[in-house]
């Protein structure tokens, strides 16, 4: 741990540890699906990029990984973040539902804590599809629909999340955007992907790090409560986040 790291912090740090041994970061699970991937891809478009790949302290891996990337592309809306992105040379502004670019384009697509946002992921999958040659690969890291932190987090309004956002994962109110979760399960993952033009390669229920970390005494309940996700299978798909791996379906599918 850190010299900047506080004595509630390190509570929480060895309670994780003691109850729920082994327990990752969904970040970092995600990071492990990106570095299988993205060696093997000739062109790579992240959408919703953002000012960053991954999260603020991995900056030096985020470095490593776009070193193995043989062509890289982000996508956003928000031009005042990809206008600082710490990573991605070739930025460009744009919309999910209509991509500046070419069909068949790429043969990677990503997105880290997107999919949550879509309005009408049925459009903007097909639209990723479009993108994709054929073969390609969609991989997302998005929160469950049916996880204890949406299910939480929806009993409350916009501007209250941003003061959660803030408090619990220091993040500015800036990078606090509406959310849908229309393609955050996996009935709707299914449905979506099928009529997109996907076929569904892997989708993995993930369990991660508490959110509760900096909240004092809650952080005991959501450990316990982690732990029989990760030891009960009939639990796992109430884990707190998805990473779903798409195939684009091949012309004659």
């Amino acid at each position: 741990m850190g010299s900047n790291t506080t004595a509630l912090e390190e509570i929480s740090y060895a309670l994780q540890r003691r109850i729920t041994p082994g327990l990752k970061y969904s970040q970092v699970a995600f990071e492990e699906r990106l570095k299988t991937v993205v060696p093997a891809a000739t062109k790579w478009l992240d959408l919703g990029c953002g000012h960053r790949l991954l999260p603020e302290w991995r900056g030096d891996a985020e470095a490593e990984l776009m070193k193995s990337a043989p062509f890289a592309v982000g996508v956003d809306t928000d031009y005042d973040a990809i206008r600082r992105h710490r990573s991605f040379t070739r930025l460009c502004l744009g919309d999910i539902a209509r991509l500046p670019f070419k069909s068949e384009s790429f043969d990677l697509v990503t997105a880290n804590m997107v999919v949550e946002h879509l309005g009408d992921p049925v459009i903007q999958f097909a639209e990723v599809a479009r993108v994709l040659v054929p073969g390609g690969r969609f991989l997302f890291h998005t929160p469950n629909a049916h996880g204890y932190i949406v299910s939480i987090a929806r009993l409350f309004p916009d501007g209250f999340k941003k003061v959660l956002a803030r408090v619990l994962e220091n993040r500015v109110a800036e990078d606090v955007y509406p959310t849908h979760y229309r393609a955050n399960e996996r009935h709707s993952i299914e449905e979506i992907s099928a009529r997109s033009g996907f076929e569904i390669e892997k989708l993995d229920f993930v369990t991660s790090s508490p959110a509760l970390g900096l909240a004092g005494p809650l952080v005991l309940p959501e450990l316990l409560w982690i732990r029989q996700l990760q030891r009960r299978s009939g639990l796992e798909e109430y884990r707190p986040v998805l990473i779903c791996a798409l195939r684009r379906k091949s012309q004659s599918a």
